[in-house]
């Protein structure tokens, strides 16, 4: 499933020029840790940081994972979202969207 999630991730524009398509590295924990994975990394352009089992401490990817781990427990507030009561994917990509909506707004209010 690396590969799917790697190619759909959208573009992001940074000031002036065309929009990148991917990012630059890619930090994952040593589930992650398969030449399989690693490769694929390397064939869309992305330097793979990825612990490797056995060798290195999980708590060197603390830094860059409590983003991911933030904005999960952001989303578990939604009880919509904790547990999925929706069997359609489209409506439960219509409360994640909302709830993503609400996060933002939240965000900026605070900072305004």
């Amino acid at each position: 499933m690396l590969a799917p999630t790697l190619d759909a991730v959208p573009p992001v524009r940074h000031g002036r020029g065309r929009p990148r398509r991917r990012p630059d590295k890619l930090h994952a924990d040593k589930a992650y840790d398969h030449r399989r994975c690693q490769s694929e990394c390397r064939q869309h352009s992305i330097t793979p940081r990825i612990a490797r089992r056995g060798i290195d401490c999980s708590e060197w990817l603390g830094r860059y994972r409590w983003v991911v781990e933030r904005t999960l427990a952001w989303l578990n507030r939604f009880r919509c979202l904790t547990i999925r009561y929706e069997r359609r994917e489209d409506i439960h990509l219509a409360f994640t969207t909302l709830g993503c909506a609400l996060i933002c707004f939240n965000q900026c209010r605070r900072f305004c």
